[in-house]
């Protein structure tokens, strides 16, 4: 399974991208990659976005986000995940992102 981080996609993202499984973000990267986030999903693409250290502010990046990682409790994940209708929130995780993703 490829997964492949902003900083690796180069001068042409969307090339890039090309044979990816994942695009992992960080929660500061999302602001900056809404148009990338329009090409995973016509590339079957899933997002991954690792959030801690911040809150997420909601908006309609959320749509194409599948897993992301939040501070909080399992509590907070779960109502996170309700409002936002991302598939996998995973909160009070030390763990990298990578070992979370399908």
């Amino acid at each position: 399974m490829r997964i492949v981080t902003l900083s690796e996609l180069g001068p042409n993202p969307r090339e890039g991208m090309a044979g990816a499984r994942w695009l992992v973000l960080k929660g500061a990267e999302v602001a900056q990659s809404t148009t990338l986030l329009m090409f995973t999903e016509l590339d079957d693409i899933l997002v991954a976005v690792d959030h801690r250290g911040s809150v997420p502010e909601p908006g309609l990046w959320q749509r194409a986000v599948h897993c992301i990682m939040i501070d909080g409790s399992e509590e907070e994940a779960e109502a996170f995940r309700r409002a936002s209708g991302i598939t996998k929130v995973i909160a009070n995780s030390t763990n990298d992102i990578r070992s979370h993703l399908w």
